[in-house]
């Protein structure tokens, strides 16, 4: 019997405006995600990276001692700013100080795993509603699709969620609910939980997997259809990374997935046809078994796809210092 209960704040943040990841070789990073389909920029910085539907900066990367997540970035309404500050001191939230190369914007705190995390007035980037998937069909005595060479290069349209690293997935799902107003769409246990933002969101922002250290698993992109996330997975393991897990098809999310393994033991996703949950929409929360959760099809999870390289750095430590608000 499940005992877990809700309590989301009044307020909610609506997006994932960027993430910020430090790894050890930029140019690996750049290698990596241009081969992927992104636009890669170089800064004085590091790395930013952009999709090809928008001019939205959705990653950064900068240049560190070992792969690991420098911050998340959120996005607000503006009149919800200052009661979402006021909701994560009543949550026993703590403030933090900008990151080094981030902005003064907004505010900044630590999640319950001491992540660091900034709250900004922002545009939407989670869709207001769901673009129907694409199929490549056809009519009697018609081709549904042409040779390999007719196609390009994929090209993602947007990052859709995050997934990180744990250890305690129901203390961090409550932390964002109390604190940050994010919803449990569904979960197995504890061992995985999906979260989405209440003004209009994919099934999931950000989704948060057990582990015995807290640490970064994947981004995921938005491609159109099933064909693209198949075309992308040949795409990247032409370019050399043969490592992952897919072609298959989530049960939780519905959607179609491959992850390719990153140079850093982490992912990208090539994702297709996620579930959405519109603004105001009550989703029917489920606690599902973990043999049901995961995949309806696609071949077995290796066990890469299970591993944490971030577990035995030394300075991520298993419980986060106290203080923190649950």
């Amino acid at each position: 019997m499940s005992t877990y209960q809700s309590s989301q704040g009044r307020y909610g943040v609506h997006s994932i405006d960027h993430f910020a990841l430090e790894i050890p070789d930029l140019a690996q990073g750049k290698f990596f995600f241009d081969s992927f389909g992104l636009r890669v920029e170089e800064k004085p910085e590091g790395l930013e990276l952009y999709a090809c539907d928008t001019p939205h900066r959705w990653g950064r990367l900068f240049k560190g001692a070992h792969k690991r997540l420098a911050y998340l970035a959120l996005n607000c309404y503006e009149q919800d700013l200052e009661p979402l500050r006021e909701q994560v001191k009543t949550a026993g939230g703590r403030f933090a100080t900008p990151h080094p190369l981030g902005t003064g914007e907004g505010f900044w705190l630590r999640d319950a795993d001491d992540n660091l995390v900034q709250v900004r007035v922002g545009e939407k980037t989670m869709p207001d509603s769901k673009k129907p998937a694409s199929f490549r069909n056809a009519a009697a005595n018609e081709r549904a699709v042409l040779g390999r060479s007719s196609y390009g290069k994929i090209h993602p349209r947007r990052l859709s969620h995050v997934l990180m690293f744990t250890p305690d997935v129901l203390r961090q799902v409550k932390f964002y609910e109390a604190a940050l107003g994010m919803r449990m769409s569904d979960r197995a246990q504890d061992l995985i939980a999906f979260t989405h933002a209440r003004h209009g969101s994919d099934h999931h922002m950000i989704a948060l997997a057990k582990s015995e250290a807290k640490g970064w698993h994947h981004s995921s992109w938005d491609v159109p259809g099933i064909d693209e996330v198949g075309q992308g997975a040949d795409q990247m393991e032409q370019a050399g990374f043969k490592a992952g897990w897919g072609t298959g098809r989530h049960v939780l999310g519905s959607n179609y997935f491959h992850y390719v393994q990153d140079p850093w033991g982490s992912f990208a996703e090539y994702s297709a046809d996620i579930d959405h949950i519109p603004k105001g929409e009550i989703w029917d929360t489920g606690d599902w078994p973990p043999e049901d959760s995961l995949y309806l099809w696609g071949p077995p999870v290796p066990e890469i796809f299970l591993a944490n390289a971030e577990a035995n750095l030394v300075d991520n430590p298993s419980s986060p210092p106290p203080g923190r608000a649950v």
